[in-house]
């Protein structure tokens, strides 16, 4: 009766293989492993980019399951303090939050602007996801200003590198809607600025809490609604449209971008498995080789009493290691190439001013996923080779050889 190898004799003569032909097992090897790292690479990018984009989109939880309802400014409407009660009492509906814009002045030292004064409830920047891109928002136990870049400018701090805490006044001009019995509103006092937003591209702003202006505003220029759960949303985004409101979700921008940055990751990632397709094929046609220069070693295993299970799991084990081998080489080539293009862009960005980023993300699921397809690619090439050695008899191998 016959005795299989066992796991370790298995492993052991597995492995031979690399030390009697090193530099073919190498080259296929390093042939799968650029396969691999092509989609790791690619890949990452794809969600590198994902990230990327649905990070500025999403900056808090609360922001997704929030709708901004505004009036067309053709029409001239605006949005009173009994609108926002009522909308806060809709079905479905948990918190409001609003947002009045009025034209004002600032002042620093002796220097003075007009500007855009955007006065809001501390609950505006947590459900609008709008957040400065230095310092923090105010809150009521810290409250303060926050400025554009153009606002800095009027003040001559946009070059300040410790803008951060110095005081500035504010006045506010309201307006009724017909823009007569115009009347003043000030600050109490000077507040610190705590955040600055460094889009050029914004006006000059500054965004100050409602409540530390002397005179509450009159009305408002854009409600945020906040859905109890995302399954209202919907709901709730009739009731406004109703209303006369236009609306717009983050969740329809995260929802949209989402399936754009599917389709990128998924056309790169068709491009890398190109690149793997490839490498398969190479592995394919190493394995042919090798049975076929190793046909007379097949005879004499069999007639030292090898079953065909033997050899046949032998020569699986020979492109399992090597297909895994390539994917662990793999792996650590694309992340590796990641990591140092996203090393390089740093110190870019740092050297210009810019910020941080990570560009080539991977996740730890995929490159388990990678690990298990490599093995696969490897057994699969392996199959018909194996299949083949397996049902060759003593007899056949001898009189090939």
């Amino acid at each position: 009766m016959n005795n299989h190898l066992s796991p370790f004799d298995l492993i052991k003569l597995s492995t031979r293989v690399f030390f009697v032909k090193p530099t073919r097992t190498l080259l296929t090897i390093l042939g799968t492993s650029v396969g691999i790292s092509a989609v790791v690479f690619l890949v990452s990018l794809g969600y590198g980019f994902q990230y990327l984009l649905l990070g500025k989109l999403v900056t808090t939880e609360d922001s997704l399951i929030t709708l901004a309802a505004s009036y067309p400014s053709e029409s001239g409407a605006v949005i009173y303090p009994k609108t926002i009660e009522e909308m806060g009492k809709l079905p479905g509906a948990s918190e409001t939050s609003s947002m009045a814009e009025f034209s004002g002045e600032i002042d620093y030292e002796k220097l003075s602007g007009l500007i855009l004064v955007r006065e809001v409830e501390p609950s505006y920047f947590r459900l609008s996801g709008f957040n400065p891109d230095i310092g923090q928002a105010p809150s009521e136990k810290k409250p303060g200003l926050v400025l554009t870049n153009q606002a800095l400018r009027l003040l001559n701090l946009a070059d300040d590198q410790n803008i951060l805490g110095k005081q500035a006044g504010i006045k506010v001009y309201y307006q009724s809607q017909d823009q007569s019995q115009p009347s003043e509103a000030n600050a109490s006092s000077p507040l610190p600025i705590v955040g600055i937003i460094t889009d050029e591209n914004e006006p000059p702003v500054v965004y100050v809490l409602a409540s530390s202006i002397s005179q509450a505003p009159p009305f408002f220029k854009e409600l945020l609604l906040k859905a109890d759960k995302i399954d209202n949303v919907e709901p709730l985004r009739e009731k406004l449209s109703d209303k006369g409101f236009l609306i717009s979700a983050k969740l329809d921008l995260v929802t949209q971008a989402r399936k754009i940055l599917n389709a990128i990751t998924i056309v790169l990632a068709v491009f890398g498995i190109t690149a793997l397709v490839v490498s398969a094929i190479g592995m394919f046609n190493t394995m042919i080789v090798g049975f076929l220069e190793r046909i007379y070693e097949v005879g004499v295993m069999k007639s030292l009493g090898a079953t065909d299970s033997d050899v046949r799991n032998l020569f699986l084990m020979e492109s399992l290691l090597m297909g895994l081998c390539g994917g662990i080489a793999g792996v650590a080539i694309g992340i590796g190439a990641g990591k140092l293009l996203n090393f390089g862009l740093n110190v870019l960005a740092s050297r210009l001013g810019g910020k941080a980023l990570e560009l080539f993300i991977t996740p730890w699921w995929f490159i388990g996923l990678i690990l298990a397809t490599s093995a696969s690619i490897g057994l699969i090439a392996g199959f018909w080779p194996a299949h083949r050695a397996s049902t060759l008899s003593p007899k056949e191998a001898f009189l090939r050889k």
